[in-house]
């Protein structure tokens, strides 16, 4: 994982080792493989679980910028819970005073498209589809918006934002 370089020293004598960590170590990192997490899924109201479902979540650091993407599949034996949904971040969000927006995709009985949106100093993401197929204006994804969650269903979301540290 990329890190800050070291400030160098007048007369300092530079070592394999120092090159290696400076140089090599940076540069390998940026096409490192991308590191599985777990997301938490949590709600606002009852929590949900996740049950014989899954839910995987990996992403990849360069400096402070995060790639990263959630998909989750709900399984026979899911609850869904009530309220809006959110996932928990790799890392938190920089306070940067701004909102990152993303892409998520829903797949239920019908295919959604919506957005996702990474707030300022956040641990968590929420996404966002249309209320309904007659209703286009966006609301957080719940157990019930934009249709009713069922076994199968499936949560895709992937975002770009800036890591506090």
């Amino acid at each position: 994982m990329t890190f800050t370089p070291r400030t160098w020293v007048v007369g300092e004598v530079v070592s394999a080792a120092l090159m290696n960590q400076e140089i090599r170590d940076q540069f390998n990192s940026m096409f490192a493989a991308w590191t599985a997490y777990t997301p938490a899924w949590t709600s606002t109201g009852t929590a949900p679980a996740i049950g014989n479902g899954s839910i995987t979540g990996r992403y990849i650091k360069f400096g402070r910028t995060v790639i990263c993407e959630i998909n989750m599949t709900a399984g026979s034996t899911t609850t869904f819970g009530t309220g809006n949904y959110s996932w928990s971040l790799p890392v938190t969000a920089a306070s940067s005073g701004m909102a990152v927006v993303g892409s998520s995709m829903f797949l239920g009985t019908d295919r959604w498209n919506g957005s996702i949106v990474v707030s300022s100093a956040a641990t968590t993401v929420g996404a966002f589809f249309p209320i309904s197929s007659t209703n286009t204006r966006s609301d957080f994804l719940s157990n019930v918006r934009p249709e009713t969650l069922a076994s199968g269903a499936q949560v895709r979301l992937t975002f770009v934002y800036e890591a506090a540290s």
